[in-house]
C-alpha cells in the first residue's frame, strides 16, 4: 500500500511525450564554389516547426533564408554543397533521399510558394492545365477530373470566374492573380509543409493582407506547418507564431514572435527592429543599422559574423566557437553579449 502509495504522485507528474517537429533542421551548413571563392551560405543553421505552426525566418538580402529553404526542398543550385548538418521531415532523412523520392515528396508532402510568382509558373501552358498536372502528378485525381478540381482551388484562393481563368496564361494575369495560382498550386495536395518564400513581395499593401490571411488561414484550417521567409519584420511579428532571425548565415535569434518583437536580445535583432517603420513613430526615429554583410567567401569569417557591426563587440567575440544560449522558454540567442 506504502509503495503504491509512493508510486502515484511520479506518475501524475510524469512528462508529456515531447511534440516531434514536421520540420527539423539540425547544424546546417551550405557552401556555394564561384569563381571568385567558396562562399560559406549557411553556418550550423538549426530551425523547427511543428504542426498547424507557423514559423517566421527574417533577416536583410543575403542572410541565407532561400538558401535554407532550397535546401529542404533540395533544389540548391548545382554550385553549391551541404558539408554539415541534417534535415529531417516527417521522421525521413531529406538529405539521404533519392531524387525520386523527393520528386514524390515535393508537391504532395512539401510545398513551396515561390519568390517571383511569374517566373515559378510556365508562361507557355494554361495556369488551369498546370495546377491539374500536380493533382494528377501527386494527388490521386484522374486526368478528366483535373480541370474541375482545378477551377475549385481557383476559386479557393479568391480568383473570380475561375472556369475561365483556368484557361489564362500567366502573363495574361496581374501579379497578384499569379501569385494566387501560385499559392493554389503549392496547396493543391494539401501538403504536410508549406514553405512561402517572400509571397507578397512585389503586391500593394492591401494586396499583401489579403494574400497573407489566405495563405496562413488555409494553412490552419488544414493543420500544415508553415515557414514564412520574408524581410517585412511587421508581417512576421502579425501572422507568426515563432520567429527566426538570420544574418550571414547564422540564425542569431529564435523565439516566440511575441517575446522576441517585445524585448529582443540579440544586438542584430534589436537594431533590425528599431530600422523597421512602426505606427506610431516618426521616420526620423527610424535607426539606420552601420555597415554591411560580411564578405562570404573569406576565408578567416569570425565565429559572430556580426562582429564588425556591433556595438557590444569584444575581442572574444570572433573566437569559436560561437556560444548559443537556450532558455526555458524555448529561446535561442546567439551571442557572447546578449541584451
Amino acid at each position: 500500500m506504502t509503495d503504491a502509495a509512493a508510486l502515484a504522485p511520479a506518475a501524475t507528474a510524469r512528462a508529456a511525450p515531447p511534440r516531434v517537429p514536421v520540420l527539423d533542421v539540425a547544424g546546417l551548413s551550405v557552401q556555394f564554389r564561384t569563381r571568385s571563392g567558396t562562399v560559406h551560405a549557411l553556418d550550423e543553421v538549426s530551425l523547427q516547426v511543428h504542426r498547424g505552426e507557423c514559423l517566421g525566418v527574417v533577416g536583410e538580402s543575403g542572410s541565407g533564408k532561400s538558401v535554407t529553404a532550397y535546401a529542404v526542398m533540395r533544389l540548391l543550385d548545382p554550385a553549391a554543397r551541404i558539408t554539415a548538418g541534417r534535415i529531417t521531415f516527417g521522421g525521413m532523412d531529406i538529405l539521404a533521399a533519392s531524387e525520386r523520392e523527393m520528386a514524390d515528396l515535393r508537391g504532395r508532402e512539401l510545398s513551396m510558394i515561390f519568390q517571383n510568382p511569374r517566373a515559378a509558373l510556365n508562361p507557355i501552358r494554361q495556369v488551369g492545365m498546370q495546377i491539374a498536372d500536380v493533382l494528377v502528378r501527386h494527388g490521386g485525381v484522374t486526368r478528366a477530373e483535373a480541370p474541375a478540381r482545378a477551377a475549385a482551388l481557383l476559386a479557393e484562393v479568391g480568383i473570380p470566374d475561375p472556369v475561365r481563368r483556368a484557361k489564362a496564361y500567366p502573363f495574361e494575369l496581374s501579379g497578384g492573380m499569379c501569385q494566387r495560382v501560385g499559392i493554389a498550386l503549392a496547396l493543391a495536395c494539401r501538403p504536410a509543409l508549406l514553405i512561402a518564400d517572400e509571397p507578397t513581395t512585389g503586391l500593394d499593401v492591401t494586396t499583401q493582407a489579403v494574400i497573407m490571411d489566405l495563405v496562413l488561414g488555409l494553412a490552419r484550417a488544414r493543420g500544415m506547418a508553415t515557414v514564412l521567409i520574408t524581410h517585412d519584420l511587421g508581417l512576421a511579428s502579425e501572422y507568426c507564431d515563432r520567429t527566426a532571425v538570420m544574418h550571414a548565415g547564422h540564425v542569431v535569434e529564435a523565439a516566440p514572435a511575441a517575446d522576441l518583437f517585445a524585448a529582443p536580445r540579440h544586438p542584430y535583432t534589436a537594431k533590425l527592429i528599431a530600422a523597421t517603420p512602426q505606427p506610431g513613430r516618426a521616420l526620423s526615429d527610424l535607426a539606420a543599422i552601420p555597415g554591411g554583410l560580411p564578405d562570404l567567401r573569406r576565408g578567416d569569417l569570425p565565429a559572430c559574423r556580426f562582429l564588425d557591426r556591433c556595438e557590444r563587440a569584444e575581442p572574444g567575440c570572433a573566437v569559436p566557437p560561437l556560444p548559443r544560449h537556450l532558455s526555458e522558454d524555448g529561446r535561442m540567442v546567439a551571442c557572447r553579449h546578449p541584451l
